[in-house]
């Protein structure tokens, strides 16, 4: 166990603010985050990059890992306002620093804060990278520079480089409207400030950053959009809508209607824009909780799909190893070749609205129907449940150990076995036999709950899977505060 119990997860850290992130524990994981960044890092650079979003204090632990790293010699590069999580990682690739760093919980609720670690490349920390900082808490007194950090544009220089990567021409000249909801978050109005610029027909919901979110959890997903919804369903004449997470890393989509578009739909499309219309050379990545379709794209276009663990830093490590033309997450991140290796909300939304201007079609549903004709419809289904305590590390360990055969009437063909830094099981998915069957068994490292994933080969399989899921998490101890 680490000093004050710190430790980290897929991303960085996130925890309950006060009782958890506080100054003192955020000042321990700057320092530690400093003593080790000569061990797993290379390069002259002293520079490192420092962002936050707008949650509770997340300012004020900026500029406190910024006066920390001036105190141990380093030089932060702090930005002036709250910006989005792929603003630092974008800038410390740009400007040869040493590493990023970004104030934010993601998508957690609004009672959590947290830091995510960025690399020189522009990704996610490696697991060992942040492995190594977390054995490094504690150590060494934490140094502190009592003069304060002066703050720096980093948002021009990013707009900059995603506008020359964008045909923002035949986005305006498509005449699509876009609604955006930044779910009070990070992304706040730097979508609409790009697109109206260039004459784009844009309206902002929940635009401001607040502590709260509003009173929404961050989170682009179907139950948390209901403001976008609303408003599509209300204002007719709209070709799509695009949601960003508290720190606008991760992108949501709603068809015109007000309908959310499944994440695995939105995968599917823009992963055929990438290959099949833009034609950008690479392979495809993919997290474990994506759907097999992904295997057509990459079949139709003589294209290898890298399968990875479920965490985004995993697809950024492919990214870096191999030429990557599109790399999804089921929750929303996605990662361009053409671009950072790292999940990106603002640039993804853009790239969203050239693949519908591309298609000719004028509203969303439209262009998904085509998509849906090519590759076929998708039966997915996930569900995230509280628990009565945090994972232990042990559950999915013993449900490995089984290696049970079937599930219910499935027959298991094989299973998969994801472990984190610390050789802790997180993940178990099973392969049934069919086409595209599969569940998947994950527990989050950041908040007491488990999340149940299933594709089946019809519209009834997917909910009586996420059952059987429940039934095997039951079937190791795991007590649920509510079951839906």
């Amino acid at each position: 166990m680490h000093h004050y119990n710190i430790q980290f997860g897929t991303d960085g850290w996130r925890a309950l603010l006060g009782s958890h992130i506080n100054l003192a524990t955020i000042s321990l994981v700057a320092q530690a985050f400093m003593d080790t960044l000569p061990q797993i890092t290379t390069g002259d650079s002293k520079a490192i990059i420092i962002g936050y979003d707008g949650r509770q204090d997340s300012d004020v632990f900026a500029q406190q890992f910024s006066r920390i790293a001036a105190a141990n010699g380093w030089q932060p590069l702090l930005s002036d306002r709250i910006i989005p999580t792929p603003v630092v990682s974008f800038t410390a690739k740009a400007r040869g620093a040493r590493a990023g760093v970004m104030i934010t919980a993601s998508h957690n609720p609004a009672e959590y804060n947290g830091v995510k670690f960025k690399s020189a490349a522009g990704a996610p920390f490696s697991s060992e990278m942040t492995g190594a900082v977390e054995q490094n808490l504690g150590k060494n007194p934490v140094k502190v520079s009592e003069a304060p950090v002066p703050a720096s544009d980093l948002w021009s220089p990013y707009r900059t480089a995603i506008e020359s990567k964008i045909n923002l021409k035949i986005i305006r000249d498509s005449h699509l409207k876009v609604a955006i909801d930044s779910m009070a978050g990070a992304g706040a109005e730097f979508l609409e400030e790009i697109l109206t610029d260039v004459g784009v027909a844009v309206t902002t919901i929940d635009g401001i950053p607040a502590k709260d979110f509003g009173g929404r959890q961050a989170e682009p997903i179907a139950q948390n959009l209901q403001p976008l919804q609303t408003f599509l369903t209300q204002n007719p004449g709209f070709s799509m809508g695009l949601a960003t997470d508290g720190d606008a890393d991760r992108l949501g989509v709603c068809y015109e209607d007000g309908s959310w578009q499944n994440a695995q739909d939105t995968i599917m499309s823009l992963g055929h824009y990438m290959v099949a219309m833009r034609k950008v050379q690479g392979d495809l990545v993919k997290t474990a909780s994506v759907t097999n379709h992904i295997q057509h794209l990459g079949a139709s276009n003589s294209r290898r799909v890298h399968n990875v663990q479920v965490g985004f830093k995993y697809i950024a490590d492919e990214m870096q190893t191999h030429e990557i033309a599109f790399g999804a997450e089921e929750s929303g991140g996605y990662g361009f070749g053409i671009h950072i290796p790292e999940r990106d909300g603002i640039f993804s939304g853009l790239i969203a609205l050239e693949m519908l201007a591309t298609s000719g079609f004028a509203t969303l549903s439209e262009y998904m129907s085509r998509i849906r004709e090519t590759y076929g419809e998708i039966f997915y289904q996930r569900v995230d449940l509280p628990i009565s305590e945090p994972d232990t590390g042990v559950w999915l360990g013993e449900l490995a150990n089984q290696s049970l055969k079937g599930i219910g009437s499935y027959l298991t063909t094989h299973q998969e076995i994801y472990k984190n830094h610390r050789g802790w099981v997180n993940g178990l998915k099973f392969y049934l036999a069919g086409e595209n069957r599969w569940l998947l068994l994950r527990s989050s490292e950041t908040e007491p709950l488990v999340r149940i994933y299933a594709e089946g080969d019809g519209s009834q399989e997917p909910a009586e899977l996420l059952e059987l899921g429940i039934e095997l998490f039951q079937s190791v101890g795991v007590t649920f505060l509510e079951k839906k």
